[in-house]
């Protein structure tokens, strides 16, 4: 099969960081589907595993956490899926990605694609509307069908992929959705997207939030630099509100603010439940079922913003480029295979 992988860990500029290679086709067993992959999107986590260092792989590794293709083969434990069916997903970290023409992935973290969407929309949104839908339901504890209707979220990097997909996803859920967002372009995205206000994350953030008539809001969500943006989430949490961060923090965090309003500070991660073989993986398949169904209902719409031509890694390594210059909007995918 052709595959996108790497054996040394490079600076993207460099045409060895991401390579075309043939690798041998993989099998399926157990609980795995193979996916014939027809779509990729690109995420921040790619380019942090890529990120230059002095290991070397014995064997190619391929990254790639969000795809949508069809199912050639399943293992024998398999009981969701059978082979011909349309499906998304973002995958495992712990195995290989998504950049192949197939790969193997469990059926519990795996959906029917949105059937209204083709496989390069549909590639957009998996890792993204994982981590925001955990992040609002599993770690902060918002209610889905709506209890907590009309309690604010500030959500910071709006126009990012999570911020672009937890923008409706909150809207569905019936919050107030306040999104950060400093450039024209940006701020014109995430209103487009369903966001109530727009303030800027460029700027102090207390004043912005003020002028909407508010004092604190009721949860966080941190899509981005949680170091930047500590000492102004603490200021802003309500008493007994939640933050949820999903980028490590390279510093200590001063936690006074926080402990002084017995506020709530939970990290997600959406390869937990993966990675760790937790006994409710499977609430995965469900949540990107239900997503699926949300987008087939026009409720919630893909975050694809611009589809960067086949899968291979020319168009790869510049992807990358584009996520580590810090501007992109939405998400970026590819299509087919070169």
């Amino acid at each position: 099969m052709k595959a996108v992988a790497l054996t040394r860990y490079l600076p993207i500029s460099d045409p060895r960081s991401l390579e075309d290679m043939t690798l041998a086709d993989p099998v399926a067993r157990g609980r795995d589907l193979l996916v014939r992959v027809h779509a990729v999107s690109v995420n921040p986590v790619d380019t942090k595993v890529r990120a230059p260092s002095d290991k070397v792989e014995a064997a190619p590794k391929v990254l790639g956490w969000d795809a949508a293709g069809i199912v050639e083969a399943v293992g024998e434990g398999v009981t969701l899926f059978r082979p011909g069916d349309a499906v998304y997903y973002a995958g495992d970290i712990t195995r290989q990605g998504s950049n192949s023409e197939l790969q193997l992935v469990d059926e519990r973290i795996v959906a029917l694609k949105p059937g209204t969407l083709d496989f390069a929309q549909a590639a957009a949104v998996p890792l993204t509307a994982i981590t925001a839908w955990e992040a609002f339901f599993d770690r902060m504890k918002i209610d889905p069908a709506g209890a907590n209707r009309g309690q604010s979220i500030l959500q910071i990097g709006g126009a990012g992929g999570v911020g672009s997909i937890g923008i409706q996803i909150a809207k569905m859920a019936g919050l107030r959705v306040i999104a950060t967002a400093s450039r024209p372009e940006t701020i014109a995205w995430c209103r487009a997207l369903g966001a109530d206000e727009v303030i800027d994350h460029g700027r102090p953030l207390r004043p912005q939030i003020e002028a909407l008539g508010l004092a604190f809001v009721d949860y966080i969500g941190c899509w981005n630099d949680i170091d930047r943006h500590w000492d102004g989430m603490a200021d802003l949490i309500r008493p007994q509100g939640t933050i949820c961060t999903i980028v490590g923090n390279r510093g200590p965090l001063a936690q006074d603010g926080v402990r002084s309003k017995s506020a709530t500070h939970c990290w997600e991660l959406m390869f937990t439940r993966a990675r760790f073989q937790t006994p409710d993986m499977i609430e995965q398949h469900r949540l990107l079922t239900r997503v699926a169904a949300e987008i087939d209902a026009g409720r919630i719409r893909t975050t694809l913003r611009e589809e960067l031509g086949p899968i291979n890694a020319a168009n790869l390594r510049a992807a990358h480029a584009r996520l580590e210059s810090g501007t992109t909007i939405g998400k970026l995918v590819l299509a087919g295979w070169s």
